[in-house]
Protein backbone atom coordinates (compact mmCIF):
# COMPACT_ATOMS: atom_id res chain seq x y z
CA UNK A 1 0.00 0.00 0.00
CA UNK A 2 2.69 2.53 1.10
CA UNK A 3 4.44 1.70 -2.44
CA UNK A 4 1.38 2.25 -4.41
CA UNK A 5 0.52 5.25 -2.43
CA UNK A 6 3.95 6.87 -3.33
CA UNK A 7 3.16 5.87 -6.87
CA UNK A 8 0.31 7.51 -7.36
CA UNK A 9 1.32 10.78 -5.19
CA UNK A 10 4.46 11.35 -7.77
CA UNK A 11 2.23 11.14 -10.40
CA UNK A 12 -0.64 13.40 -8.52
CA UNK A 13 2.67 15.84 -8.43
CA UNK A 14 3.16 15.78 -11.99
CA UNK A 15 0.11 16.15 -13.24
CA UNK A 16 -0.52 19.08 -11.25
CA UNK A 17 2.41 20.97 -13.02
CA UNK A 18 0.93 19.89 -16.27
CA UNK A 19 -2.31 21.38 -15.35
CA UNK A 20 -0.91 24.69 -14.07
CA UNK A 21 0.84 24.62 -17.25
CA UNK A 22 -2.79 25.17 -19.23
CA UNK A 23 -4.88 26.29 -17.00
CA UNK A 24 -6.01 29.63 -17.04
CA UNK A 25 -4.85 32.29 -13.91
CA UNK A 26 -7.92 33.85 -14.36
CA UNK A 27 -10.43 31.05 -13.36
CA UNK A 28 -8.70 31.15 -10.16
CA UNK A 29 -7.61 34.65 -8.93
CA UNK A 30 -9.73 35.41 -6.14
CA UNK A 31 -9.90 39.01 -6.95
CA UNK A 32 -13.29 38.99 -8.27
CA UNK A 33 -15.06 36.30 -6.31
CA UNK A 34 -13.35 34.13 -3.72
CA UNK A 35 -16.15 31.69 -3.85
CA UNK A 36 -15.78 30.92 -7.85
CA UNK A 37 -12.17 30.69 -7.47
CA UNK A 38 -12.45 27.89 -4.83
CA UNK A 39 -14.91 26.00 -6.39
CA UNK A 40 -12.18 26.09 -9.43
CA UNK A 41 -9.72 25.03 -7.07
CA UNK A 42 -11.55 22.49 -5.88
CA UNK A 43 -12.76 21.48 -9.70
CA UNK A 44 -9.30 21.55 -10.36
CA UNK A 45 -7.93 19.04 -7.90
CA UNK A 46 -10.30 16.68 -8.98
CA UNK A 47 -9.31 17.09 -12.90
CA UNK A 48 -6.01 16.65 -11.47
CA UNK A 49 -6.72 13.59 -9.59
CA UNK A 50 -8.25 12.16 -12.90
CA UNK A 51 -5.09 13.21 -15.22
CA UNK A 52 -2.76 10.95 -12.65
CA UNK A 53 -5.43 8.03 -12.79
CA UNK A 54 -5.24 7.93 -17.01
CA UNK A 55 -1.28 7.98 -16.84
CA UNK A 56 -1.26 5.28 -14.42
CA UNK A 57 -3.33 3.50 -16.52
CA UNK A 58 -1.27 4.19 -19.70
CA UNK A 59 2.15 3.16 -17.13
CA UNK A 60 0.16 0.15 -16.04
CA UNK A 61 0.81 -2.70 -18.79
CA UNK A 62 4.44 -1.09 -19.32
CA UNK A 63 5.31 -1.41 -15.62
CA UNK A 64 3.82 -4.91 -15.93
CA UNK A 65 6.05 -6.31 -18.31
CA UNK A 66 9.26 -4.27 -16.93
CA UNK A 67 8.64 -6.31 -13.54
CA UNK A 68 8.51 -9.24 -15.03
CA UNK A 69 11.54 -9.16 -17.02
CA UNK A 70 13.14 -7.53 -13.80
CA UNK A 71 11.99 -10.70 -11.68
CA UNK A 72 12.99 -13.19 -14.28
CA UNK A 73 16.83 -11.23 -14.65
CA UNK A 74 17.17 -10.95 -10.65
CA UNK A 75 14.73 -13.84 -8.97
CA UNK A 76 16.66 -13.59 -5.96
CA UNK A 77 17.97 -10.09 -5.38
CA UNK A 78 17.04 -8.82 -1.99
CA UNK A 79 16.25 -5.13 -3.01
CA UNK A 80 13.69 -5.49 -5.45
CA UNK A 81 11.59 -8.16 -2.88
CA UNK A 82 9.09 -5.15 -2.91
CA UNK A 83 8.55 -6.14 -6.79
CA UNK A 84 5.77 -8.99 -6.48
CA UNK A 85 2.27 -9.83 -8.46
CA UNK A 86 0.69 -8.65 -5.40
CA UNK A 87 2.20 -5.14 -5.94
CA UNK A 88 1.46 -5.55 -9.59
CA UNK A 89 -2.27 -7.45 -9.07
CA UNK A 90 -3.24 -4.48 -6.83
CA UNK A 91 -1.83 -1.62 -8.94
CA UNK A 92 -4.23 -2.75 -12.00
CA UNK A 93 -6.82 -2.81 -9.11
CA UNK A 94 -6.73 0.70 -7.89
CA UNK A 95 -6.26 1.53 -11.45
CA UNK A 96 -9.94 0.02 -12.90
CA UNK A 97 -11.37 1.46 -9.53
CA UNK A 98 -10.35 5.13 -9.78
CA UNK A 99 -11.15 4.80 -13.53
CA UNK A 100 -14.49 3.78 -12.29
CA UNK A 101 -14.87 6.48 -9.47
CA UNK A 102 -13.47 9.55 -11.94
CA UNK A 103 -15.68 8.64 -14.79
CA UNK A 104 -19.07 8.11 -13.11
CA UNK A 105 -18.75 10.53 -10.28
CA UNK A 106 -15.58 13.05 -9.70
CA UNK A 107 -15.47 14.31 -13.28
CA UNK A 108 -19.28 14.89 -13.35
CA UNK A 109 -18.92 16.06 -9.79
CA UNK A 110 -16.35 18.69 -11.34
CA UNK A 111 -18.52 19.71 -13.92
CA UNK A 112 -21.56 20.51 -11.70
CA UNK A 113 -19.82 21.86 -9.55
CA UNK A 114 -18.69 24.55 -11.35
CA UNK A 115 -22.01 25.02 -13.68
CA UNK A 116 -23.56 25.43 -9.99
CA UNK A 117 -24.99 28.45 -8.05
CA UNK A 118 -26.99 26.67 -5.40
CA UNK A 119 -30.85 26.70 -5.72
CA UNK A 120 -33.05 29.29 -5.57
CA UNK A 121 -33.95 31.04 -2.23
CA UNK A 122 -31.06 28.97 -0.48
CA UNK A 123 -28.40 30.53 1.02
CA UNK A 124 -25.51 31.36 -1.24
CA UNK A 125 -21.73 29.79 -0.65
CA UNK A 126 -19.82 26.80 -1.24
CA UNK A 127 -22.33 24.29 0.40
CA UNK A 128 -24.98 25.62 -1.84
CA UNK A 129 -23.47 24.62 -4.76
CA UNK A 130 -22.66 20.98 -2.70
CA UNK A 131 -25.63 20.52 -2.30
CA UNK A 132 -26.98 21.13 -5.94
CA UNK A 133 -24.34 19.31 -7.57
CA UNK A 134 -24.77 16.42 -5.21
CA UNK A 135 -28.32 16.21 -6.31
CA UNK A 136 -27.82 16.66 -10.06
CA UNK A 137 -25.31 14.17 -10.09
CA UNK A 138 -27.69 11.80 -8.16
CA UNK A 139 -30.85 12.57 -10.72
CA UNK A 140 -27.77 11.65 -13.37
CA UNK A 141 -26.18 8.52 -11.71
CA UNK A 142 -30.08 6.80 -11.31
CA UNK A 143 -30.83 7.88 -14.93
CA UNK A 144 -27.73 6.03 -16.29
CA UNK A 145 -28.07 3.35 -13.89
CA UNK A 146 -31.96 2.75 -15.45
CA UNK A 147 -30.13 2.99 -19.15
CA UNK A 148 -27.75 -0.06 -18.03
CA UNK A 149 -30.15 -1.85 -16.38
CA UNK A 150 -32.60 -1.55 -19.75
CA UNK A 151 -29.36 -2.90 -21.48
CA UNK A 152 -28.34 -5.44 -19.44
CA UNK A 153 -31.77 -6.92 -19.68
CA UNK A 154 -32.31 -6.53 -23.96
CA UNK A 155 -28.77 -8.22 -24.41
CA UNK A 156 -29.12 -11.09 -21.65
CA UNK A 157 -33.26 -11.15 -22.36
CA UNK A 158 -33.43 -13.63 -19.10
CA UNK A 159 -34.59 -13.30 -15.47
CA UNK A 160 -31.08 -13.56 -14.33
CA UNK A 161 -29.35 -10.91 -15.92
CA UNK A 162 -32.11 -8.40 -15.01
CA UNK A 163 -31.86 -9.31 -11.28
CA UNK A 164 -28.26 -9.34 -11.50
CA UNK A 165 -28.32 -5.30 -11.60
CA UNK A 166 -29.14 -5.02 -8.22
CA UNK A 167 -25.44 -6.13 -6.60
CA UNK A 168 -24.14 -2.88 -7.63
CA UNK A 169 -20.85 -3.65 -6.90
CA UNK A 170 -20.20 -6.67 -8.71
CA UNK A 171 -22.74 -5.86 -11.75
CA UNK A 172 -23.44 -2.38 -12.44
CA UNK A 173 -19.99 -0.69 -12.42
CA UNK A 174 -18.62 -3.37 -14.26
CA UNK A 175 -20.89 -3.82 -16.61
CA UNK A 176 -20.51 0.21 -17.28
CA UNK A 177 -16.78 0.60 -17.34
CA UNK A 178 -17.01 -1.87 -19.77
CA UNK A 179 -19.38 0.10 -22.26
CA UNK A 180 -16.95 3.07 -21.27
CA UNK A 181 -13.82 0.99 -22.56
CA UNK A 182 -15.95 -0.71 -25.54
CA UNK A 183 -16.48 3.08 -26.30
CA UNK A 184 -12.81 3.97 -25.58
CA UNK A 185 -11.68 0.79 -27.71
CA UNK A 186 -13.80 2.26 -30.82
CA UNK A 187 -12.25 5.74 -29.93
CA UNK A 188 -8.70 4.17 -30.48
CA UNK A 189 -9.26 1.94 -33.54
CA UNK A 190 -10.10 5.89 -35.33
CA UNK A 191 -7.26 7.89 -33.74
CA UNK A 192 -4.61 5.50 -33.55
CA UNK A 193 -3.90 4.64 -37.46
CA UNK A 194 -5.00 8.80 -38.21
CA UNK A 195 -2.14 9.31 -35.06
CA UNK A 196 0.32 7.01 -36.74
CA UNK A 197 0.08 9.04 -40.03
CA UNK A 198 -0.40 12.58 -38.70
CA UNK A 199 2.87 11.60 -36.31
CA UNK A 200 5.16 11.78 -39.57
CA UNK A 201 3.48 15.75 -40.22
CA UNK A 202 3.90 16.57 -36.41
CA UNK A 203 7.68 15.49 -35.99
CA UNK A 204 8.62 17.03 -39.41
CA UNK A 205 7.52 20.60 -37.64
CA UNK A 206 9.67 20.01 -34.39
CA UNK A 207 12.50 19.14 -36.47
CA UNK A 208 15.03 20.64 -38.82
CA UNK A 209 14.26 18.98 -42.52
CA UNK A 210 17.76 18.62 -45.65
CA UNK A 211 18.32 21.75 -46.58
CA UNK A 212 17.06 19.75 -50.32
CA UNK A 213 13.56 19.88 -48.43
CA UNK A 214 13.41 22.96 -46.68
CA UNK A 215 14.89 26.08 -47.79
CA UNK A 216 15.25 28.05 -44.26
CA UNK A 217 17.17 31.09 -45.71
CA UNK A 218 14.18 32.02 -47.89
CA UNK A 219 11.22 31.42 -45.34
CA UNK A 220 13.69 33.60 -42.82
CA UNK A 221 14.23 36.85 -45.49
CA UNK A 222 10.72 36.35 -45.76
CA UNK A 223 9.54 37.10 -42.58
CA UNK A 224 12.06 39.24 -41.65
CA UNK A 225 10.76 41.21 -44.38
CA UNK A 226 7.09 40.82 -43.52
CA UNK A 227 7.85 41.71 -39.74
CA UNK A 228 9.79 44.97 -40.68
CA UNK A 229 6.56 46.14 -42.63
CA UNK A 230 3.90 45.46 -40.01
CA UNK A 231 6.46 47.32 -37.76
CA UNK A 232 6.71 50.05 -39.85
CA UNK A 233 2.90 50.23 -40.37
CA UNK A 234 2.65 50.69 -36.63
CA UNK A 235 4.61 53.04 -36.44
CA UNK A 236 2.88 55.28 -39.13
CA UNK A 237 -0.42 54.73 -37.60
CA UNK A 238 0.69 55.74 -34.10
CA UNK A 239 2.39 59.19 -35.98
CA UNK A 240 -0.66 60.14 -38.00
CA UNK A 241 -4.06 60.70 -37.30
CA UNK A 242 -5.40 60.60 -40.99
CA UNK A 243 -4.51 57.23 -41.02
CA UNK A 244 -7.66 55.03 -39.60
CA UNK A 245 -5.26 51.94 -38.71
CA UNK A 246 -6.23 49.06 -36.25
CA UNK A 247 -3.50 49.08 -34.38
CA UNK A 248 -4.32 46.71 -31.84
CA UNK A 249 -4.84 43.56 -34.73
CA UNK A 250 -1.56 45.06 -36.27
CA UNK A 251 0.72 44.61 -33.01
CA UNK A 252 -0.81 40.98 -31.97
CA UNK A 253 -0.13 40.00 -36.30
CA UNK A 254 3.29 41.53 -34.99
CA UNK A 255 4.32 39.62 -32.21
CA UNK A 256 2.96 36.28 -34.03
CA UNK A 257 5.48 36.73 -36.91
CA UNK A 258 8.13 37.64 -34.47
CA UNK A 259 7.82 34.39 -32.71
CA UNK A 260 8.06 33.00 -36.31
CA UNK A 261 11.22 34.47 -36.83
CA UNK A 262 12.68 33.33 -33.16
CA UNK A 263 11.83 29.67 -34.47
CA UNK A 264 13.06 29.79 -37.85
CA UNK A 265 15.99 31.22 -36.10
CA UNK A 266 16.34 28.56 -33.80
CA UNK A 267 15.51 26.35 -37.01
CA UNK A 268 18.23 27.88 -38.88
CA UNK A 269 21.36 27.92 -36.10
CA UNK A 270 20.80 23.93 -36.10
CA UNK A 271 24.21 21.94 -36.88
CA UNK A 272 24.74 20.00 -39.83
CA UNK A 273 24.11 16.87 -37.67
CA UNK A 274 20.43 17.83 -36.53
CA UNK A 275 19.89 18.88 -39.98
CA UNK A 276 20.97 15.68 -42.33
CA UNK A 277 20.65 12.74 -39.72
CA UNK A 278 18.34 13.78 -36.91
CA UNK A 279 15.08 14.04 -39.34
CA UNK A 280 15.78 11.35 -41.31
CA UNK A 281 16.67 8.94 -38.25
CA UNK A 282 13.95 9.83 -37.11
CA UNK A 283 11.49 9.30 -39.87
CA UNK A 284 13.12 5.79 -40.00
CA UNK A 285 12.17 5.31 -36.79
CA UNK A 286 8.90 6.45 -37.03
CA UNK A 287 8.02 4.01 -39.99
CA UNK A 288 9.75 1.13 -38.45
CA UNK A 289 7.46 1.23 -35.44
CA UNK A 290 4.39 1.41 -36.93
CA UNK A 291 5.34 -1.36 -39.89
CA UNK A 292 6.28 -3.31 -36.79
CA UNK A 293 2.95 -2.25 -35.53
CA UNK A 294 1.03 -3.71 -38.67
CA UNK A 295 2.83 -6.54 -38.94
CA UNK A 296 2.09 -7.70 -35.35
CA UNK A 297 -1.06 -7.30 -35.61
CA UNK A 298 -0.91 -9.07 -38.98
CA UNK A 299 0.69 -12.21 -37.29
CA UNK A 300 -1.71 -11.53 -34.38
CA UNK A 301 -4.88 -11.86 -37.30
CA UNK A 302 -3.09 -15.66 -38.88
CA UNK A 303 -2.85 -16.63 -34.68
CA UNK A 304 -6.30 -15.89 -33.59
CA UNK A 305 -7.65 -17.96 -37.10
CA UNK A 306 -5.34 -20.96 -36.05
CA UNK A 307 -4.78 -20.98 -32.09
CA UNK A 308 -7.44 -20.02 -29.65
CA UNK A 309 -4.80 -19.13 -27.10
CA UNK A 310 -4.28 -15.84 -28.86
CA UNK A 311 -7.42 -14.32 -27.41
CA UNK A 312 -7.57 -11.93 -25.20
CA UNK A 313 -8.77 -13.11 -21.79
CA UNK A 314 -8.29 -12.17 -18.34
CA UNK A 315 -6.65 -13.84 -15.36
CA UNK A 316 -6.91 -13.55 -11.06
CA UNK A 317 -3.25 -14.24 -10.39
CA UNK A 318 -0.16 -12.53 -11.48
CA UNK A 319 2.15 -15.44 -11.77
CA UNK A 320 5.46 -12.83 -12.37
CA UNK A 321 9.30 -13.63 -13.01
CA UNK A 322 7.76 -17.16 -14.55
CA UNK A 323 8.53 -16.65 -17.93
CA UNK A 324 8.89 -14.27 -20.85
CA UNK A 325 6.06 -12.62 -22.36
CA UNK A 326 7.59 -12.42 -25.62
CA UNK A 327 9.66 -15.11 -27.99
CA UNK A 328 12.71 -12.53 -28.13
CA UNK A 329 13.15 -12.23 -24.33
CA UNK A 330 14.00 -9.16 -22.94
CA UNK A 331 14.48 -7.22 -26.24
CA UNK A 332 11.15 -8.65 -26.99
CA UNK A 333 9.83 -7.22 -23.87
CA UNK A 334 11.49 -3.89 -24.10
CA UNK A 335 10.14 -3.54 -27.93
CA UNK A 336 6.71 -4.56 -26.82
CA UNK A 337 7.21 -1.18 -24.00
CA UNK A 338 8.34 1.32 -26.80
CA UNK A 339 5.16 0.05 -28.87
CA UNK A 340 2.58 0.47 -26.07
CA UNK A 341 4.26 4.23 -25.47
CA UNK A 342 4.16 4.82 -29.40
CA UNK A 343 0.60 3.26 -29.88
CA UNK A 344 -0.55 6.10 -27.21
CA UNK A 345 1.06 8.67 -28.24
CA UNK A 346 -0.17 8.32 -31.47
CA UNK A 347 -3.70 7.83 -30.32
CA UNK A 348 -3.71 11.08 -28.25
CA UNK A 349 -1.82 12.53 -31.61
CA UNK A 350 -4.74 11.67 -33.53
CA UNK A 351 -7.42 12.35 -31.06
CA UNK A 352 -6.36 16.07 -31.02
CA UNK A 353 -5.81 16.45 -35.05
CA UNK A 354 -9.32 15.07 -35.57
CA UNK A 355 -12.03 17.73 -37.06
CA UNK A 356 -13.82 16.39 -33.90
CA UNK A 357 -12.04 17.02 -31.07
CA UNK A 358 -9.50 19.67 -32.44
CA UNK A 359 -11.74 22.42 -30.15
CA UNK A 360 -10.42 20.47 -27.11
CA UNK A 361 -7.05 20.97 -27.66
CA UNK A 362 -5.58 22.95 -24.35
CA UNK A 363 -3.48 26.26 -25.19
CA UNK A 364 -0.68 26.93 -22.70
CA UNK A 365 -1.68 29.42 -20.02
CA UNK A 366 -4.83 30.03 -21.64
CA UNK A 367 -7.24 27.17 -21.13
CA UNK A 368 -10.67 27.83 -19.15
CA UNK A 369 -11.72 24.73 -16.75
CA UNK A 370 -14.64 22.83 -18.16
CA UNK A 371 -12.36 22.18 -21.42
CA UNK A 372 -9.74 20.95 -18.86
CA UNK A 373 -12.26 18.32 -17.67
CA UNK A 374 -12.91 17.49 -20.99
CA UNK A 375 -9.69 16.70 -22.13
CA UNK A 376 -8.93 14.75 -18.59
CA UNK A 377 -12.23 12.50 -19.58
CA UNK A 378 -10.83 11.96 -22.90
CA UNK A 379 -7.51 11.39 -22.00
CA UNK A 380 -8.75 8.31 -18.95
CA UNK A 381 -11.34 6.85 -21.75
CA UNK A 382 -8.55 6.83 -23.87
CA UNK A 383 -6.03 5.47 -21.17
CA UNK A 384 -8.18 2.93 -20.07
CA UNK A 385 -8.45 1.17 -22.89
CA UNK A 386 -4.85 1.06 -23.61
CA UNK A 387 -4.06 -2.31 -21.51
CA UNK A 388 -7.08 -3.88 -23.35
CA UNK A 389 -6.44 -2.57 -26.69
CA UNK A 390 -2.95 -3.25 -26.49
CA UNK A 391 -3.69 -7.18 -25.61
CA UNK A 392 -6.67 -7.17 -28.07
CA UNK A 393 -4.15 -6.69 -31.17
CA UNK A 394 -1.54 -8.97 -29.80
CA UNK A 395 1.10 -6.06 -29.35
CA UNK A 396 1.66 -8.23 -25.74
CA UNK A 397 0.91 -11.61 -24.41
CA UNK A 398 0.61 -10.05 -21.18
CA UNK A 399 -2.65 -11.20 -19.59
CA UNK A 400 -5.44 -8.64 -18.56
CA UNK A 401 -5.56 -8.70 -14.64
CA UNK A 402 -8.28 -8.39 -12.66
CA UNK A 403 -11.82 -6.66 -13.31
CA UNK A 404 -10.19 -5.39 -16.50
CA UNK A 405 -10.59 -9.05 -18.02
CA UNK A 406 -14.14 -9.30 -16.95
CA UNK A 407 -15.43 -7.42 -19.81
CA UNK A 408 -18.00 -9.75 -21.85
CA UNK A 409 -17.41 -8.96 -25.58
CA UNK A 410 -13.42 -10.06 -25.15
CA UNK A 411 -14.22 -13.72 -25.26
CA UNK A 412 -16.18 -12.88 -28.54
CA UNK A 413 -14.29 -14.29 -31.84
CA UNK A 414 -15.82 -11.91 -34.17
CA UNK A 415 -15.74 -8.98 -32.66
CA UNK A 416 -11.55 -9.48 -31.72
CA UNK A 417 -10.69 -10.66 -35.43
CA UNK A 418 -12.96 -8.13 -37.17
CA UNK A 419 -10.71 -4.97 -34.91
CA UNK A 420 -7.88 -6.27 -35.70
CA UNK A 421 -8.66 -6.58 -39.32
CA UNK A 422 -10.14 -2.71 -39.37
CA UNK A 423 -6.85 -1.18 -37.25
CA UNK A 424 -4.61 -3.11 -39.91
CA UNK A 425 -6.84 -1.85 -42.69
CA UNK A 426 -7.18 1.34 -41.46
CA UNK A 427 -3.46 1.88 -40.79
CA UNK A 428 -2.31 0.79 -44.25
CA UNK A 429 -4.86 2.98 -45.75
CA UNK A 430 -3.79 6.10 -44.06
CA UNK A 431 -0.15 5.62 -44.27
CA UNK A 432 -0.59 5.08 -47.96
CA UNK A 433 -2.58 7.87 -48.63
CA UNK A 434 -0.52 10.34 -46.29
CA UNK A 435 3.16 8.74 -47.16
CA UNK A 436 2.34 9.56 -50.75
CA UNK A 437 0.47 12.61 -50.28
CA UNK A 438 3.60 13.97 -48.45
CA UNK A 439 5.99 12.85 -50.46
CA UNK A 440 4.66 14.42 -53.44
CA UNK A 441 4.23 18.02 -51.99
CA UNK A 442 7.63 17.95 -50.80
CA UNK A 443 9.27 16.94 -54.62
CA UNK A 444 6.87 19.90 -55.65
CA UNK A 445 7.96 22.11 -53.05
CA UNK A 446 12.02 21.34 -53.59
CA UNK A 447 11.88 21.72 -57.25
CA UNK A 448 9.73 25.04 -57.44
CA UNK A 449 6.67 23.24 -58.73
CA UNK A 450 4.87 25.03 -57.01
Amino acid sequence: LQICTLLFASLYILCHFIITHFKKHTDFAAVHDDEDAAVNRIALGLCTFTLAVALGAVLLLPFSIISNEVLLSFPQNYYIQWLNGSLVHGLWNLVFLFSNLSLVFLMPFAYFFTESEGFAGSKKGIMARVYETSVVLLLLTLLVLGMVWVASAIVGNDAASRQSLYDLWECYLPYLYSCISLFGMLLLLLCTPFGLSTMFTVTGKLLVKPRLLEDLDEQLSCTRLEEAAVSRRISSGKASCWLNLNVELLREQFFAIRSKRRKLELRHRASPWQRNLGYPLAMLGLLALTGISVLIVCFHVLELLLDDAAMPRGIQDASLGQVSFSIFGSFGAALQVVLIFYLMVSSVVGFYSSPLFTRLLPARQDTPLTKIIGNCVSLLVLSSALPVFSRTLGITRFDLLGDFGRFNWLGNFYIVFLYNMGFAGLTTLCLVKRVSWAVQAELIHAFGED
